[in-house]
């Protein structure tokens, strides 16, 4: 029974949307395989690994006859990418088989039940809906996921605090060193509500949205987020868990402050970062009258000394960083100039963009 004949490539778009959270190995074998149904002309693409799900679809024109089939997604997907661009592609179903035929290559592949595959159910009603576009979502994402926990056992931590209040849209990430804040305006009035967003999700949801003006349909439920846009419907779990309160981490009244230009300063550090030690990535800030003075030393007793002018009419100051906590936001921002604001050797370093108040970037110091 054919299921679709089409270009290589109108395929190829959607199995790779839905296939980066497949797993290879995963307890359950089925879910190594992503969901195909086709009813009428409309096929849809459904991968999940139980904690995250991503449906897309796309029309083809196909026989009347529906059909729902498991079929594992890697391999399809590296068939599809190993053929011809330009080739054409039919996919039909016999005897618990898919056969991929283009031009004189032919796979057949295992299949199982599709009866079998577990769906994530959906609540009834949403406590919040709004929309934000592609591009203000991604900007959003991306000026705080860096700061994200990756495997810390606190695991409320290894995900992005995204809060809804009145006009606003923020999200937070800190992995208990540093930590990121941003926030968007939205059109409508949002209740309050504050949810972890796992890891994983935010970076499928970095790979999958684009820089446009499309809109993406946010819908939040207590245990559950869904985002929809294009021809993609992503659902998450959440991580239930107190995320920490970052009012109170965001420095206030720090009044020793001075602008750098970002690329300078990024150069500067990228240059200092190359004699720091793998473990130990301190490196050195000794501010006075016109002078940033960086420097890092190493267990080989090398060292690397760079300077910077400032505006600083304060005392001088000493204080110790990790560089890669730097670099993270350097890289991601696209501001000429950046702010920082200090207090003491002790105290987190607070970076602003000026005239900007929807980023905070604050970086605990370290000894050297």
């Amino acid at each position: 029974m054919q299921i679709v004949k089409a270009p290589r490539d109108a395929l190829l778009k959607p199995l790779a949307t839905v296939s980066g959270i497949v797993e290879r190995r995963h307890t359950l074998p089925i879910l190594a395989n992503l969901l195909m149904r086709k009813t009428g002309n409309e096929i849809s693409f459904l991968a999940t690994d139980i904690e995250i799900q991503i449906t897309t679809h796309g029309n083809f024109a196909a026989g009347p006859e529906e059909v729902a089939i498991t079929v594992a997604a890697r391999k399809l997907l590296d068939i599809l990418r190993a053929l011809p661009e330009s080739g054409e592609v039919s996919l039909s179903h016999t005897n618990k088989k898919l056969t991929l035929q283009s031009g004189k290559s032919r796979f057949q592949l295992a299949t199982l039940e599709a009866a079998d595959f577990p769906t994530v159910a959906q609540p009834e009603t949403w406590a919040a809906q709004f929309s934000l576009t592609q591009k203000s979502l991604k900007h959003l994402l991306s000026m705080v996921y860096f700061s994200m926990a990756q495997q810390d056992i606190r695991y409320y931590l290894n995900g992005l605090l995204f809060v809804t209040e009145g006009q606003y849209v923020r999200a937070v990430a800190t992995d208990g060193h540093r930590l990121a804040f941003c926030q968007a305006t939205v059109q409508s009035d949002l209740p309050k509500q504050e949810v972890i967003i796992p890891r994983k999700t935010i970076l499928e949801l970095m790979r999958l949205l684009e820089e446009n003006e499309e809109a993406v349909q946010i819908s939040i439920a207590s245990n559950q987020i869904k985002f929809n846009f294009s021809s993609i419907e992503l659902i998450s779990k959440l991580i239930e868990g107190k995320f920490p309160d970052y009012n109170r981490v965001i420095p206030q009244g720090h009044s020793k402050i001075f602008s750098l230009d970002r690329a300078l300063l990024q150069s500067a550090l990228q240059r200092v970062a190359i004699l720091t030690s793998d473990k130990f990535k301190g490196v050195r800030w000794a501010i006075e009258a016109g002078t940033l003075k960086i420097s890092s030393t190493n267990a080989d007793q090398e060292e690397a000394n760079e300077e910077l002018e400032v505006e600083w009419s304060h005392e001088p100051l000493d204080i110790g960083f990790n560089v890669s906590y730097l670099l993270d936001v350097l890289a991601n921002l696209k501001t000429q100039n950046v702010q920082l604001a200090l207090s003491d050797p002790n105290t987190s370093v607070l970076l602003t963009l000026p005239e900007n108040t929807d980023f905070k970037y604050v970086v605990m110091p370290m000894r050297i």
